[in-house]
């Protein structure tokens, strides 16, 4: 008798069906990857820690988990297939530029935190075809001196110093939405850094540096002049003029290209801009 109860138990191969569903749910689970949207993305399994955050793209937010041992370079090729930014056109931003080579876990991502990635689309970078021209004639025109702003010698003290290594990526040929997040990395005429947060809500913009934040309605912005750097055509001086004569401007250098239309919509309507 106890041997036909154990035929019952046992399957053709002489296995206890307990035992091998067991062991098929214990390999499932060795083999599920943090996310399924990239096939090629690190899997959390084994020793391999795991953290999840939110990413941030053209204001659409994505729940993401990934290995915190694992490269930015790593979790670009992740993202690539989840945002259809390809990994040579993302900048991580998380207190600032995310080297490729640094770890998420040395540049400080924990559970729960926003991570900012920059990057156009590729089908929306080869639907420009063209620059628009007219922006940067008409701003040549406010210009006082025929001279360009980054030759100029006050200009030129702050330009001559280099792109600033935690400034926001900057993309030719293209206009972008401003972000639900500051404008950071960027350099003031004293060469220090500055940000820019845009409260549409309070119809004001925020200047913050180290020492202060200035919070400058919006009303009282008579024009915003901009043009590119030469060698750099993806980073623009930007004057912002709150009075009647070249001396009331606030001027930024190394503002991302592609943010400039839309800073100007937004300070000063489309109509104006």
């Amino acid at each position: 008798m106890e041997n036909a109860g154990e035929s019952v138990k046992s399957d053709e191969n002489g296995e206890q069906p307990e035992k091998k569903f067991a062991a098929l749910e214990e390999k499932e689970r060795e083999s599920k990857p943090c996310q399924q949207e990239s096939p090629s993305s690190p899997i959390c399994d084994g020793p391999k820690e795991c953290v999840k955050f939110v990413v941030i793209h053209n204001k659409n937010k994505y729940d993401v988990e990934f290995p915190i041992d694992e490269t930015i370079a790593k979790l670009k090729l992740h993202l690539q297939n989840l945002l259809g930014v390809p990994q040579s056109l993302q900048k991580v931003m998380y207190k600032g530029l995310a080297k490729d080579e640094k770890l998420l876990r040395e540049i400080g991502i924990t559970a729960g935190v926003k991570v900012m990635v920059v990057g156009s689309k590729l089908d929306d970078v080869l639907a420009v075809s063209t620059p628009n021209t007219q922006p940067a004639s008409e701003e040549k025109t406010q210009s006082s001196s025929k001279e360009p702003l980054c030759k100029q010698k006050n200009h030129k003290k702050i330009v001559d110093r280099g792109v600033p290594e935690d400034v926001m990526p900057g993309i030719l040929n293209t206009k972008e939405p401003l972000p639900p997040f500051p404008l950071c990395g960027m350099l003031n005429k004293s060469g220090g850094k500055v940000r820019l947060t845009f409260k549409l809500e309070l119809d004001q913009l925020w200047i913050g540096s180290k020492e202060r934040t200035e919070k400058i309605p919006m009303s009282t912005i008579k024009s915003i002049i901009s043009e590119p750097i030469d060698g750099h055509e993806e980073y623009h001086i930007m004057g912002i003029q709150m009075g009647t004569t070249e001396a009331s401007r606030y001027w930024f250098y190394w503002v991302p290209a592609q943010y400039i239309d839309s800073i100007k919509d937004a300070v000063l309507g489309p109509w104006e801009a």
